[in-house]
C-alpha cells in the first residue's frame, strides 16, 4: 500500500471520528415539545439548553477537542517498529538455537511488526467508537435545561 493510500485512510479515519462524535451528541436524547411548542421555539429552546449546557458541562458536541481526531500515521509506524525490533530480538534467539538467528530475526521481525501494527489499529479504532468524553454531562445538562423549559427528553 503506498502513501496516498494511507493517507486516505487516515482522513477517512478523522472524518468517521468527527461525524461519530456528532451522532453520540445527536443519537442520545429524544426531545418531545410537551406544551405545544412551535418548531421555532423548539430550535430556540434547543440553542439556549445547548448554548447553557456547553457552559455547565465545559463539553461541547459541535466543536469536539483536536486530539479526539485519528491518531497520525507517525504513532502507528512507530509502534509497528518497537513490534519488530522486539519480534527480531525474539527471532534471533529462537533462530540461533536452530542454526540460523539472521533468518529467525527477519522472521520474528515480521510477526513482531505485524502483531503489534495490528494492536494499535484495534486500539485506534476502540479509541474511535467510545464516546467524547464530557458527552455525558452536556446530555444531563441538556436534559435538565429542556425539561425545566416543558419538554420531554428521553
Amino acid at each position: 500500500m503506498n502513501s496516498v493510500h494511507i493517507r486516505r485512510i487516515h482522513l477517512f479515519g478523522a472524518l468517521l471520528v468527527g461525524s461519530l462524535q456528532l451522532a453520540w451528541a445527536q443519537s442520545q436524547l429524544m426531545i418531545y415539545p410537551a406544551k405545544g411548542q412551535s418548531p421555532q421555539q423548539q430550535q430556540q429552546d434547543r440553542y439556549n439548553c445547548h448554548t447553557w449546557s456547553v457552559q455547565q458541562s465545559g463539553f461541547d458536541p459541535s466543536s469536539p477537542p483536536a486530539q479526539a481526531a485519528a491518531p497520525s500515521l507517525g504513532g502507528a509506524s512507530r509502534e509497528t517498529l518497537r513490534g519488530g525490533a522486539r519480534g527480531a530480538a525474539a527471532g534471533a534467539a529462537i533462530g540461533a538455537i536452530a542454526g540460523d538467528a539472521g533468518k529467525g530475526a527477519a522472521i520474528g521481525a515480521i510477526a513482531g511488526g505485524m502483531k503489534r501494527g495490528l494492536q494499535a489499529r484495534e486500539e485506534q479504532r476502540q479509541a474511535a467508537s467510545a464516546p467524547p468524553a464530557g458527552l455525558d454531562n452536556y446530555n444531563r445538562a441538556m436534559k435538565s435545561c429542556l425539561g425545566a423549559m416543558g419538554y420531554t427528553v428521553n
